[in-house]
C-alpha cells in the first residue's frame, strides 16, 4: 500500500515570532510587564518612538482665547494629555481647583495623575473597559453640571469630540500639543515579526519612510480604534488589536497572542 504524501502546508514548520516593534519609547522601569512579555516568550522587543510630541507655549495656548478657569472638568485620553494640560497650566500660572473632575478612557491614564495629583482626594473617573463608548457613559452622567475641557493635538482628530457633539456636552477643545514624526530609517531597516502601533501618526510616518510599504509577512498590531483603523485605512492586515473586553491593554494583546502563536 502507497504512503500518503504530505502536502507542503503539512511539513512546512509555523515561523516563530521572534521580533517585535513597540513604536514607543523604552520602558524606564525593568519591571515593565513589556519585558516579562519578552521572558515569558522567549522573544526579542525593541522600542523605537515613531513619533515625539511637541507642547504649545502659553503664547501659543492664549491665541485660542480659553479661559481655564471656566473649566470643572478635563477628559484626558492620553498620558501626554495629562501631562501637557498640567504643563500648560504652570506655564499660565493657573492653580488647577482642588475641585477639578477628571474623566480619563482608561484606568491606567487615571492612575498617572498621580504624578500630578493627590488621586485619592481628588474625583478621578474613568471607562471600564478602555473604550470611546465606555468613557461617553461615564461622562453622560455629569452631561448637565460640568464645564469640560478636552485637551487634543493640534494635527490630529479625535473620535470623541464628535460624540460629545452629538450629545449636547457642554465642551471646548484645547490645542496643547502637536504631533512630529521621528526618523525612522535605522531601525525600520531590521527584520521584525510584529510592528505595534499606538497612533495614527505612527502608521502615517511608516509611509512618509516608505511611501510603498509592503507587509511582506510582518504582522501588525494596534492599540486604540483610531489606530486600528489608520492602519487598515492605509491597506495594511490587521492581527493584534486592543482594547477588547478580553485584551484591555496591549500587553494583554500580546500576551494572547504570542501564547497561541509560539506554542510549543
Amino acid at each position: 500500500m502507497a504512503k500518503a504524501v504530505k502536502s507542503q502546508s503539512q511539513t512546512t514548520e509555523k515561523k516563530r515570532i521572534e521580533h517585535i516593534l513597540i513604536t514607543q519609547p523604552r520602558p524606564e522601569s525593568d519591571k515593565s510587564p513589556y519585558f516579562d512579555l519578552a521572558r515569558k516568550y522567549n522573544v526579542e522587543m525593541e522600542f523605537f518612538p515613531f513619533i515625539r510630541v511637541e507642547g504649545l507655549n502659553a503664547r501659543e495656548f492664549r491665541k485660542q482665547k480659553l479661559d481655564l478657569a471656566e473649566f470643572s472638568a478635563v477628559i484626558l485620553v492620553s498620558r501626554n494629555a495629562v501631562d501637557h494640560f498640567f504643563r500648560i497650566c504652570d506655564e499660565m500660572k493657573f492653580k488647577v481647583s482642588q475641585d477639578m473632575k477628571y474623566f480619563c478612557v482608561t484606568e491606567a491614564v487615571a492612575l498617572y495623575l498621580q504624578k500630578f495629583i493627590l488621586y485619592r482626594k481628588r474625583k478621578v473617573f474613568f471607562s471600564a473597559d478602555g473604550s470611546t463608548e465606555g468613557l461617553m457613559d461615564v461622562l453622560h452622567k455629569y452631561k448637565d453640571r460640568e464645564r469640560f475641557m478636552l485637551p487634543v493635538s493640534e494635527n490630529t482628530k479625535n473620535d470623541l469630540s464628535p460624540h460629545l457633539i452629538s450629545k449636547g456636552f457642554n465642551f471646548a477643545e484645547a490645542v496643547l500639543y502637536r504631533t512630529v514624526s521621528n526618523e525612522v530609517d535605522a531601525v525600520m531597516k531590521k527584520p521584525f515579526d510584529v510592528i505595534v502601533f499606538f497612533s495614527p501618526f505612527s502608521v502615517d510616518t511608516l509611509f512618509q519612510f516608505d511611501p510603498k510599504y509592503k507587509q511582506n509577512g510582518t504582522l501588525i498590531g494596534a492599540f486604540g480604534h483610531s489606530t486600528s483603523k489608520a492602519v487598515e485605512d492605509a491597506g495594511l492586515k490587521l492581527t493584534i488589536k486592543a482594547p477588547t473586553p478580553n485584551t484591555p491593554s496591549m500587553v494583554a494583546a500580546l500576551d494572547k497572542f504570542l501564547g497561541e502563536e509560539n506554542k510549543k
